[in-house]
């Protein structure tokens, strides 16, 4: 390995908000990197508690701690934390989730040897709220994103990889060359979108990704993670989530390298139009879901669960939420 003078900067990006336990585990790990030179950027999104002695009980000039006067909404957050970022490289390293020590030590230097590679990413451990790992979600996890088959290597273009099998996840496992991405380009539109959208530019690049297949990050699942909600009966997280899906996988039909993934992208772009139509029943804003609802039935071939919502949407609300929870 180069001594830590030779090596390219990497800015670790950590927003966090009311998470202090998890915060401090999450800089735990980043500062017990063996690869050194590193900078760790923390903004904490006005948080009821500051957790600035937590940062500042670590003693360690390579973390730089910001405060927002004002709760600006987890994107935003995440972006402004990514624009103070110096580094040849960037990671996202969220408060709730941890790295194992060699994390960067074997990412960067597949960057520093490949100059045509936008990202190298790796696989992770799935881990439970008291930060235990559970195997058996983290290999479920592994083969639902289809890493299981993965080969160590090159992949140009990995369109297929980031945006289709989602085998890439900026936010968990990934290290990025900081000057390909726009960060002006990220909109409240994309909101829990953002990892899938941020893929979307480096692949937009033309340049490769490289995997290397170690569990060498650790993702915590918990009741207040976006995955946990937007899959559970939290409707306005599933909402969000369809609305910034609508968005992104719009975008992607609208790119032209991309136009053999159309089919997939539309397929997930109609899907979104009935969650959110269901979500926005179910949240007792019917017009606009009937709205969402038309456009899906009209844009695709017959589809029993959009022409069931559409239908539902015209029945007395206490007998909706009877047959939907009958149906989930």
């Amino acid at each position: 390995m180069l001594e830590s003078h030779e090596q390219p900067l990497v800015s670790v990006i950590t927003p966090t908000y009311n998470r202090p336990e998890y915060l401090k585990q999450a800089l735990t790990s980043a500062v017990n990197q063996t690869y050194r030179n590193i900078e760790i950027i923390v903004s904490d999104n006005c948080s009821p508690e500051s957790p600035q002695a937590i940062v500042e009980s670590f003693n360690d000039p390579r973390i730089r701690f910001y405060r927002n006067s004002s709760n600006l909404g987890m994107l935003v957050n995440t972006i402004k934390t990514f624009k103070y970022a110096r580094g040849k490289y960037i990671a996202s390293l969220l408060d709730d989730d941890m790295w194992e020590p060699d994390y960067l030590a074997k990412l960067v230097p597949l960057l520093e040897e490949n100059s045509d590679v936008a990202l190298a990413f790796c696989d992770h451990y799935m881990m439970n709220a008291s930060g235990e790992i559970d195997m058996e979600k983290t290999e479920e996890c592994t083969r639902a994103y289809k890493r299981y088959d993965l080969k160590q290597g090159i992949y140009q273009p990995f369109a297929k990889q980031a945006l289709v099998n989602q085998s890439v996840s900026p936010a968990i496992a990934a290290v990025i060359r900081r000057e390909i991405v726009d960060w002006e380009e990220f909109s409240s539109d994309i909101a829990g979108m953002w990892d899938v959208y941020l893929s979307y530019i480096c692949c937009r690049t033309g340049k490769g990704a490289y995997y290397y297949p170690e569990r060498l990050t650790r993702y915590r699942e918990h009741e207040q993670t976006d995955t946990m909600q937007s899959g559970g009966r939290n409707v306005e997280a599933k909402i969000r989530k369809a609305k910034s899906e609508i968005f992104c996988y719009g975008k992607f039909l609208q790119d032209r390298n991309l136009a053999e993934f159309h089919p997939y992208f539309k397929q997930k772009w109609l899907h979104a139009h009935t969650t959110l139509g269901i979500g926005l029943i179910r949240n007792q804003q019917v017009q606009q879901a009937r709205s969402y609802l038309w456009s899906a039935l009209l844009k695709q071939k017959f589809n029993l669960r959009t022409l069931a919502a559409l239908v539902l949407s015209y029945i007395p609300k206490p007998v909706f939420n009877r047959l939907l929870s009958i149906s989930q």
